[in-house]
């Protein structure tokens, strides 16, 4: 398989290039990743980088987006931060990703068991850790069940989950509230911004 060029990348879509990394997260579940020469699409990226996906996770040891979509060298933009959240930073990196590297879909990918997330739950302080869980928190308040604060902490599992996925949709809106740029990309159908989460036990990708 070859890296993704120009004219791969003007082809495709964003839906296009959703298939493409459900299609590869399939393979990977099923142990049949796709014949690659790493080595090879490192020459062939030499002059340029088409990625046709930019992939906001977390910094989780077990979530690699290239792996976990399968994909090769220079075939996607992977942004990292615990709990997937967005800053100044991530978003100017986006913004360069799709308006000026032509990428066809944002995926802010949550995962289960999210030990940022289960910072937040727990009101976690550390450090400049502090400062970053404080931006989970409001994926925590938004979560209404369970009541029992005795039951709104790390411990359920039920309880860490739900608030990964509500994170996910809330980054997503910030996305969307604070880069007018990747707003107006979407809303003129040039990108897709969408949320998945990662299960953690088997695998796969679940889209939302």
């Amino acid at each position: 398989m070859k890296a993704q060029t120009k004219e791969t990348q003007a082809a495709l879509n964003p839906e296009g290039a959703i298939a493409l990394l459900k299609e590869g997260n399939q393979r990977f579940v099923q142990n049949k990743k796709a014949d690659r020469n790493l080595l090879a699409q490192v020459k062939q990226t030499t002059n340029g980088q088409y990625p046709f996906a930019t992939i906001l996770s977390c910094i989780d040891s077990r979530v690699s987006a290239e792996l976990v979509f399968d994909q090769g060298v220079g075939d996607i933009f992977s942004a990292r931060v615990a709990g997937n959240i967005v800053n100044e930073d991530i978003l100017g990196s986006m913004e360069f990703a799709c308006k000026l590297a032509g990428t066809k879909v944002i995926v802010v990918l949550g995962h289960t068991s999210c030990g940022a997330v289960k910072g937040a739950c727990d009101d976690a302080k550390l450090g400049n850790l502090t400062i970053l869980l404080h931006k989970i928190k409001a994926a925590v308040r938004a979560v209404p069940e369970p009541s029992d604060a005795t039951n709104r902490n790390s411990k359920n599992i039920d309880f860490v989950n739900n608030v990964a996925e509500k994170n996910v949709q809330l980054t997503i809106d910030d996305i969307r509230s604070l880069s007018p740029v990747l707003n107006d990309m979407e809303g003129n159908g040039e990108i897709a911004i969408v949320g998945a989460m990662y299960d953690i036990a088997d695998g796969k990708v679940h889209f939302m």
